[in-house]
């Protein structure tokens, strides 16, 4: 069930984040803003099915609004226009990115009380690490 998500996250633990930024192609200065951040994650429950995931850091603050299975405008932290399609998938919630002909496939799991973001282009793979905050 998504519900599981649903609280307010911060980050702990991050591996390979600049070479998995790098690789989407986020220039240097955002590259070293982004990962000395330690971003809060907010994932709650909307209005009419919708889910609303909220990223906040000192640098950046974007907010995503989607009903799973129904692709939404998604406006980057980085500033790319994508289009993301959110599904749920054994207990993960799976996040595709396109933009400009490029993929980026990021997929969320609750390991042990933690929040997991696998995130993965072109064979490049990140994993971040949230704890529960709320």
């Amino acid at each position: 069930m998504v519900e599981r998500f649903y609280g307010t996250w911060k980050l702990n633990d991050s591996e390979n984040f600049d070479d998995y930024l790098k690789e989407v192609g986020v220039l240097l200065p955002m590259r070293l803003m982004a990962s000395a951040s330690k971003p809060t994650l907010e994932v709650k429950e909307e209005a009419g099915g919708m889910i609303s995931v909220k990223a906040s850091s000192t640098f950046s603050k974007v907010e995503l609004k989607f009903k799973l299975g129904e692709e939404c405008e998604d406006n980057t932290a980085d500033g790319r226009k994508a289009k993301s399609t959110f599904t749920y998938e054994d207990g993960k919630l799976v996040q595709k990115q396109a933009w400009d002909g490029k993929t980026t496939t990021l997929v969320r799991e609750i390991q042990n009380g933690e929040l997991l973001t696998t995130c993965e282009m072109n064979g490049v793979v990140s994993v971040r690490k949230y704890m529960k905050i709320n």
